[in-house]
């Protein structure tokens, strides 16, 4: 059995994710946590789990406040409904993050990820786990942008380009631009190179979207939608870029 954690502050979404926890046999549930000073607590001074499933944004603070303080070697998959979020907690033993409302498949998806991360015998080795996370990288698939009063998640396929203007990052997509929080740096840690490259200091682009490359008198990419500023490779990129458009 895999001993398994919940951290969540609101009852219902607590009590909808321990339901959805019940269709997998092979998980055991010994603790539904609702604080930073609760589970701070009961990490003290309980024997850890193998999996933690905790929302991000509790009543008494962040849930990366309880990890801070209790250091743990548990894999750690976030619940969240702020994007935002998400780059910390790739960075603290987290294998995934799942955007609410959590949809079953996700919440399969996720399971199956912690799964292939044990050996055999389910033990974990916590003087390998940092090894074990990056051997795959999680990878930001949806963004949540503000309009207005309102917000709008935004697949990350659906976006040709992030780029910087006047210290703000900006995402395009077919039918707009939106502001995100994220700088160009933490965007290229969290999105799919295979996909996204980072041409220059100021854009990153879709290879989905790439409509023609000129070559010269510099390297100059046309994308099917974009700023009206030209996207020019910088010269130290040219090679890595070359090579990643036949990866």
């Amino acid at each position: 059995m895999i001993k398994t954690v919940i951290i969540e502050d609101e009852k219902p979404a607590a009590r909808k994710l321990e339901r959805m926890l019940s269709l997998f046999p092979e998980l055991q549930l010994v603790a539904n946590l609702e604080s930073v000073e609760d589970a701070v607590q009961w990490f003290s001074e309980n024997e850890h789990p193998q999996l933690i499933f905790s929302d991000i944004v509790l009543g008494d603070g962040l849930s990366f406040d309880i990890f801070e303080k209790i250091s743990t070697k548990a894999f750690i998959i976030y619940t969240t409904a702020f994007d935002q979020y998400t780059l910390k907690a790739f960075k603290l033993n987290s294998i995934d993050y799942l955007l609410k409302p959590i949809m079953d498949e996700d919440l399969a998806g996720a399971i199956e990820k912690f799964k292939s991360f044990l050996p055999s015998d389910q033990s974990v080795n916590s003087d390998d786990i940092k090894q074990l996370i990056k051997k795959e990288k999680s990878t930001l698939s949806r963004i949540l942008v503000k309009i207005g009063y309102n917000l709008k998640i935004v697949q990350t396929h659906e976006v040709s380009c992030f780029f910087s203007e006047n210290k703000i990052v900006y995402l395009q997509t077919s039918d707009r631009v939106y502001p995100s929080d994220f700088t160009l740096d933490e965007l290229a840690e969290v999105l799919d190179d295979k996909k996204f490259f980072r041409v220059n200091r100021q854009f990153i682009i879709n290879s989905d979207y790439i409509k023609n490359i000129h070559t010269s008198p510099n390297y100059k990419v046309e994308l099917n939608f974009q700023p009206q500023e030209e996207i020019t490779v910088s010269r130290e990129r040219v090679k890595d870029f070359k090579d990643w458009l036949v990866c």
